[in-house]
């Protein structure tokens, strides 16, 4: 009887892509729980506040986009956010399907307050070990990966 030949082991922890990213994901999301923390949002309400601050007034599905986020985790994100008064809803009366996103005047406030904290990672090579140019290569670098991943998904969606 014939041996079948050995599949290879690729399935150590060294060997993932997927976990280095996971972990400084995590571990940069903790360098900003002290800013977070006096802002009093989470951090993926961090995300939909920075989208807003920087164009307030997105679709819902602009900023799932934006966020890479799907409408089932956005949606209860956006509603602790309008709970806290920082956003409301808005339904255009052309079309009452679509669901526009607008800060309040105490989400444009926060904006103001969020300016004068100081920001993790901004300016602060010891933290990562990194200069400013190298940081911006290494988000350059994330980007164009998401990018392909992106591209991989729409292939697959496009496959019988």
């Amino acid at each position: 009887m014939a041996s079948q030949p050995q599949a290879p082991n690729n399935l150590k922890l060294e060997d993932q892509l997927c976990f280095p990213l996971y972990a400084a994901t995590h571990a940069l999301i903790k360098l900003y729980y002290p800013f977070l923390r006096r802002l009093k949002l989470t951090y993926p309400q961090y995300l939909v506040m920075l989208a807003l601050w920087q164009n307030n007034g997105l679709m819902v599905t602009d900023i799932g986009r934006l966020l890479r986020l799907d409408t089932g985790t956005l949606t209860p994100l956006l509603k602790r956010l309008e709970a806290m008064k920082l956003v409301e809803r808005h339904r255009p009366q052309d079309d009452k399907r679509r669901v526009v996103i607008f800060l309040t005047k105490k989400g444009a406030a926060l904006h103001e307050e969020a300016k004068y904290e100081k920001l993790p990672l901004l300016g602060e090579e010891e933290v990562v070990g990194c200069a400013d140019k190298d940081l911006a290569q290494l988000r350059k670098d994330i980007y164009r990966l998401l990018d392909r991943i992106d591209r991989i998904f729409e292939e697959r969606k496009q496959r019988p």
